[in-house]
């Protein structure tokens, strides 16, 4: 039995849903999730009824982190050492409006796992752009014109801002690679500390595709090295998976009508950023650091 029952009202093929199954059944039931506002809230917890089957709180958009410290703080001062906390939250409560309390909680190194569902826009309020969305990408507030393009910035590095905190554990994940996300949330189950995991779950609604191909656009992302699998433990990051013969961008690209405007000229420079931001994770996982303890 899924500790994330079916029934919810999310889409038909909603990566972000899978996400919360993987997440609930690899940790186990000795867990409780604080939910920050979003998708995953919306269509979990409707009032009265309830998909979740372990321990669920939701508060607001922007403090989940601080609800979860709370309650970290709160099992500690009972003597509960093996309850595990965990954030589950949108890129919207993650990147942009939860990201002044996520800090803070990284800063104070809170007993927390917070698992960031990555759908690259703000799905539950109308389809808007987040510092996830990806360049070029078309949403409601970054829109198609004679003079604006799409969104016209590079999405947020948010798991190399987590990883400066100096934290326990940050990882980059995807929901079409499940047994690499899996691995990461057994690790992460296995430590101390705030541990955050990143996972692309994107949006068949927002991004515009047909949900029954989440996961082939998931892996498509991967492979055309427009998302890295990797993570940083112990002050080094190790890239797990190397795409090393790389799908066109244009091949993902072209799967989704948020990207339906795109020239040729648009895509050959999404390729050079990719490629550009390929080298850039290879030279950071390259990077060899000192041992503190040493």
């Amino acid at each position: 039995m899924h500790l994330f029952a079916p029934g919810h009202a999310g889409c038909p093929g909603c990566a972000p849903s899978t996400t919360l199954i993987l997440v609930c059944d690899t940790l186990g039931p000795d867990i409780i999730i604080v939910n920050a506002t979003g998708c995953m809230e919306i269509t979990s917890s409707q009032y009265p009824r309830t998909a979740w089957r372990v321990p669920y709180i939701h508060s607001l958009f922007e403090n989940a982190p601080s609800v979860a410290s709370g309650v970290s703080a709160a099992l500690k001062a009972k003597g509960n050492d093996h309850t595990k906390v965990v954030v589950i939250a949108g890129d919207g409560a993650t990147y942009d409006i939860g990201f002044g309390a996520l800090s803070g909680m990284l800063e104070r190194g809170d007993d927390v796992i917070y698992v960031a569902y990555d759908n690259e826009l703000y799905a539950n309020t109308g389809v808007q752009k987040s510092s996830a969305t990806p360049f070029r990408a078309a949403t409601t507030t970054t829109v198609v014109g004679e003079k604006h393009r799409g969104k016209e910035t590079e999405r947020k590095p948010i798991v190399e801002i987590v990883a400066a905190h100096n934290v326990s554990y940050a990882a980059s994940a995807s929901i079409s690679y499940y047994a690499d996300f899996q691995m990461k949330l057994r690790k992460a189950a296995t430590m101390k500390g705030s541990r955050f995991i990143c996972v692309s779950a994107p949006c068949c609604l927002g991004a515009g595709f047909d949900g029954a191909l989440s996961m082939r656009v998931a892996k498509m992302q991967v492979q055309s090295r427009l998302w890295f699998l990797f993570e940083y433990e112990n002050g080094q990051f190790r890239l797990n998976f190397d795409a090393g013969a790389p799908k066109p961008v244009k091949d993902y690209l072209s799967m989704q009508k948020r990207f339906k405007h795109l020239d040729e000229k648009q895509i050959e420079h999404i390729q050079k950023m990719a490629d550009a931001n390929y080298e850039k994770i290879k030279a950071l996982c390259a990077v060899k650091t000192v041992d503190k303890k040493n």
